[in-house]
């Protein structure tokens, strides 16, 4: 499970004082909404994100792996579910151990490009063959590294279908021009969601094609609108000027600016849907989920914190990305079949018989 990428007030509540109450141990006659909730502010976060910046700057770069650690942590800790808070574990060597093998694997096709393309393609080729592993390492790592009440996540995927999920998918979404590209992402959720578990228990998904099309041919849509509108306005004062030229002048300036519009206004369209789409499909064992992001209160969002940014010379990112985060996790809701305090102990007690399995996944992480 990611938080704000992952990807993120008061302790969250249950949703609602006509819940049908249970029996302690039992299971509730219906799903009993419980609202996540995020606890940091603004302020706390920047005075991370600074010393963050400062220290990665004059250590060229070397720190940002235990600045990624210090940021999850931060949010991680903030977002709260039935009063307990999530927790990240992964180790900052790690993660820079990832992000070396990345920079050396790009390195060396850079080199290989520089001599011959030859080798250029072969190194491709090697690097088509090694990222889905190093990849599925990384999951592992982010799921085996977060927890709940103490309790870890895992991931399960092996490497013989990521490379269907990173490699095939993606290459046939390019061979035909975009076409297959909400397929390709519905697999990806696909096998995320379907080889993570909280403890022993499963995640299941159930989003189909069909689900990641309407959001993709929606926003392809509302792009398109936009972008005819803004060349219609600006033929229309170009013909309100009297000049032929000026007319196609303007056209041409409003279909840009209506593009950069329609960009700006799709972005939080897509992520609302999206998010909506997949976490609507997603079931842990028994417990189920609602995701209600509106996509013009994120748009709403996405303007202001784009203004503030601008207005303050970047200073206002951390105080942009809580306010974003914040709203995205607040708008999730889980529907809990039965009390969680009771379903996580019965997790850890069977997490307890299989020892130290997972061990092994504490590898690395090459997720930038």
């Amino acid at each position: 499970m990611h938080f704000g990428n992952h990807e993120d007030v008061t302790p969250a509540g249950f949703g609602g004082s006509d819940a049908i109450p249970a029996l302690p141990d039992g299971p509730y006659a219906t799903p009993k909404p419980l609202r996540l909730a995020f606890t940091g502010s603004g302020s706390e976060y920047f005075r991370i994100w600074i010393v963050n910046a400062l220290l990665t700057i004059v250590t060229f770069g070397i720190y940002s792996a235990w600045a990624k650690v210090r940021t999850l942590q931060y949010f991680y800790r903030n977002t709260r579910l039935d009063d307990a808070t999530f927790d990240y574990h992964g180790k900052p060597a790690a993660i820079l151990k990832g992000r070396a093998i990345v920079f050396g694997l790009a390195l060396v096709f850079q080199l290989c490009s520089q001599v011959s393309p030859i080798l250029a393609l072969v190194m491709a080729l090697v690097l088509a063959a090694v990222f889905p592993f190093l990849l599925v390492r990384s999951l592992r790592f982010r799921m085996a590294n977060s927890s709940y009440r103490g309790l870890r996540f895992a991931f399960t995927g092996a490497d013989g279908p990521a490379y269907k999920v990173f490699v095939l998918w993606p290459l046939l979404a390019a061979i035909t021009l975009g076409a297959l590209t909400p397929l390709a992402h519905q697999r990806f959720k696909q096998y995320q969601h379907n080889h993570t578990r909280f403890g022993t228990a499963p995640f299941a998904f159930s989003a189909s094609a069909g689900d990641f099309y309407g959001v993709y041919l929606r926003a392809f849509g509302l792009t398109v609108l936009l972008v005819v509108l803004a060349a219609v306005a600006g033929i229309a004062l170009g013909i309100g000027s009297g000049s032929g030229k000026a007319a196609s002048v303007l056209a041409g300036i409003f279909a840009t600016l209506g593009i950069y519009l329609a960009m700006l206004a799709v972005g939080p369209y897509f992520t609302a849907k999206l998010q909506n789409v997949v976490w609507n499909h997603t079931t842990l064992a028994p417990h189920s989920f609602r995701s209600e992001v509106k996509a013009g209160r994120l748009f709403l969002i996405f303007v202001t914190n784009l203004l503030g940014i601008a207005l303050t010379l970047g200073l206002f990112m951390p105080f942009a990305r809580v306010r974003s985060t914040r709203y995205r996790i607040e708008s999730m809701t889980m529907l809990a079949a039965a009390p969680l305090d009771t379903f996580v102990a019965g997790e850890a007690e069977q997490v307890g018989a299989l020892g130290d399995a997972a061990v092994d996944w504490y590898d690395i992480d090459i997720a930038l």
